[in-house]
């Protein structure tokens, strides 16, 4: 977390303690505080304060979007479009919706991570009721091209809902000129919070509540607002908005080059799954490490003090190859179970991206030597 967001949720954890709903002076306080945030976040992704509710996360964003859309439009259609390599939390909303009568396209991926646009257009039919699209995937860092999409769908039957967890504070966003009716975040991936996030629903539009009991979140989200947290997801939006993102990105290509430079000049043989150049974020570098298990590398990484996956942190427990290079590369190519997915924050340093490339190297030897000897 960025330092002074610690600073400012322990300052309101100390001095804030007035519920936000209550109208006596310490209330009115805090609601001040939630206010503030709102509005900070709003103007980031060009939208208006009452559009934006705070929810627990991504996941809750994307599911309140997908269930309550579905609940919503039945009646006008049962069609819903999403893509292969999104996060599980829009794809098992997705499998259960199939489960209650809906139909749902999973659109291709190409082997870079991107969708075929004239695919989209193809399964769009009147009956469509919601397109979901990532902003920037989660494992390989392909960025889809939100603008021409939401023009897409902006001639239809359906909403178009950006699943942006990955995307907040990595690419700029505009929720008027991109066409969005829906956008789901979390805090934790810009230095906020963990356990918090917002959704971004277009002024108009009013999707079922799917948690009930008080009236707030403007009667959308029932909930006692997490006034501190909420502070903090504030000043990290603020925050990563004052990083230029072009700037952010080289800075990522930069620790990119550094380990494949470093793996080339030690011969280690390997493959990028992720694309490197044209429509991506730099924060993720996907790898296969030719012959050498993910589950073996994960483990020896861990034990030297590197934290990596073999994909969504959320299913990383799990033997479950990765959804996303399956979707990518085929179900037996030796990418999907000889991958790790390394990913970069905005602390991290040279430094500390030379040490991981160096014990990279090492025990990708070690690993090897065992395998030649057995």
């Amino acid at each position: 977390m960025s330092p002074s967001v610690v600073d400012l949720i322990a300052d309101e954890m100390r001095n804030d303690f007035g519920n936000a709903s209550s109208t006596h002076s310490f209330g009115r306080e805090a609601r001040r505080v939630v206010e503030h945030a709102r509005q900070t976040i709003a103007k980031a992704i060009n939208a208006k304060d009452q559009e934006i509710i705070f929810t627990s996360g991504g996941s809750e964003s994307n599911n309140t979007v997908i269930f309550g859309v579905a609940e919503m439009r039945q009646k006008a259609g049962k069609h819903l479009i999403t893509t292969k390599i999104e996060h599980e939390s829009v794809l098992k909303s997705m499998q259960h919706l199939e489960e209650l009568g809906f139909d749902v396209t999973y659109l291709d991926v190409d082997e870079t991570g991107h969708i075929d646009l004239n695919q989209l257009k193809e399964a769009l039919t009147p009956d469509t009721i919601l397109v979901s699209v990532m902003a920037v995937n989660n494992e390989v860092g392909s960025v889809n091209p939100l603008k021409e999409i939401g023009e897409i769908v902006k001639d239809s039957n359906a909403y178009f809902h950006v699943d942006a967890v990955q995307g907040l504070g990595n690419i700029d966003i505009d929720v008027q000129d991109m066409n969005i009716d829906f956008l789901s975040t979390s805090a934790h991936k810009i230095n906020g919070p963990k356990f918090l996030g917002f959704l971004y629903e277009r002024d108009g539009i009013r999707v079922p509540n799917r948690i009930y009991g008080g009236d707030q979140e403007m009667k959308r989200r029932a909930g006692t607002e997490n006034v501190p947290g909420i502070a903090g997801f504030g000043k990290a939006v603020e925050e990563v908005q004052e990083v230029a993102k072009a700037d952010l990105q080289a800075k990522y290509a930069g620790f990119q080059k550094l380990i494949l430079d470093t793996l080339d000049q030690n011969g280690v043989a390997y493959e990028v799954n992720s694309p490197l150049t044209g429509l991506v974020s730099h924060h993720v570098l996907n790898l296969r490490l030719n012959g050498v298990s993910t589950y073996v590398l994960i483990a020896n990484l861990d034990l030297a003090g590197f934290a990596v996956s073999g994909g969504s942190a959320c299913t990383a427990g799990s033997l479950t190859p990765s959804h996303v290079l399956t979707a990518m590369f085929g179900a037996k190519s030796p990418r999907v179970s000889e991958s790790i997915r390394v990913s970069f924050g905005r602390y991290n340093t040279a430094e500390e991206v030379q040490a991981f490339a160096d014990a990279l190297v090492e025990i990708v030897e070690k690993i090897k030597a065992r395998q030649a000897k057995d």
